[in-house]
């Protein structure tokens, strides 16, 4: 789960794609906004191609945990309707799906 990629795949008979992040920049607000406009132009590209397939944003559940909590960063996700997918790095493992 190092690498930044999108991932096609399926949960619960849904067909999702997956933007993972690993948010490893020095500056995680800098990576946020990139990762949530990358989002938006990923999910209109799927809109256009593949309309039954719902994008997640991956994101660290360490970041989650100490910087999704903050008010900005939830309206953000709320206002443009991101579903997060938390992983864990250590487990290497889904800690949460958000939708």
């Amino acid at each position: 789960m190092g690498a930044e990629r999108l991932l096609g795949a399926t949960k619960d008979g849904e067909k999702i794609a997956v933007e993972i992040k690993t948010f490893l920049a020095p500056s995680t607000i800098s990576e946020f906004h990139t990762a949530v406009g990358q989002f938006i132009n990923y999910r209109i590209a799927l809109e256009d191609d593949d309309p039954e397939r719902t994008l997640y944003l991956a994101v660290p559940l360490d970041i989650y945990k100490r910087f999704f909590k903050y008010s900005f960063i939830q309206t953000v996700i709320q206002r443009n309707q991101i579903p997060l997918l938390v992983y864990d790095t250590e487990k290497k493992e889904i800690a949460q799906w958000i939708k």
